[in-house]
């Protein structure tokens, strides 16, 4: 038996990063689920086209659901061929949409998608729920990883 060949080790390909969140965003904690998704779409997604910057997710109707994620057109589509703005279901356990729409009702807190990868043969999110930063803890994180990188060119 391989060392990769180990159950319940799957390969993680990152399909697209959500950056900016982790610095316009604290993130208080992460959730990883499944994404409901067409054919066309995770075609597209092998070619590695996505964004989800400008994306965000809510909770409708006891299901979380996410907006604004682009997810191109396959250009070896047919007539068929999928929507790129289109709202997704995201599939999370009850247990932990009850939990997030209970964080949720807090003042200040959103859920915003951080990664969006394929585990195995399926594409999975990583959502995490986010208290929005203001200016000057943007600041301060910056000054911190400056010092950091600083640091890191000290002892090299």
């Amino acid at each position: 038996m391989k060392e990769n060949d180990k159950v319940g080790t799957r390969k993680e390909l990152v399909i697209a990063l959500n950056k900016k969140a982790r610095h316009d965003y604290e993130i208080l904690s992460t959730y990883e689920g499944g994404i409901v998704l067409t054919g066309t779409e995770v075609k597209s997604l092998r070619e590695r086209k996505a964004s989800i910057q400008e994306a965000y997710a809510r909770i409708k109707g006891g299901e979380v659901w996410l907006v604004s994620s682009n997810i191109p057109v396959y250009k070896h589509g047919n007539i068929s061929n999928h929507e790129p703005l289109r709202e997704r279901k995201l599939l999370l356990t009850k247990s932990e949409i009850r939990k997030i729409d209970q964080k949720l009702k807090e003042k200040g807190l959103t859920l915003v998608p951080l990664k969006l990868f394929f585990s195995g043969a399926f594409v999975k999110i990583e959502i995490g729920l986010a208290k929005g930063k203001r200016l000057y803890d943007k600041r301060e994180t910056m000054r911190k990883e400056e010092s950091k990188k600083h640091l890191k060119r000290v002892r090299i």
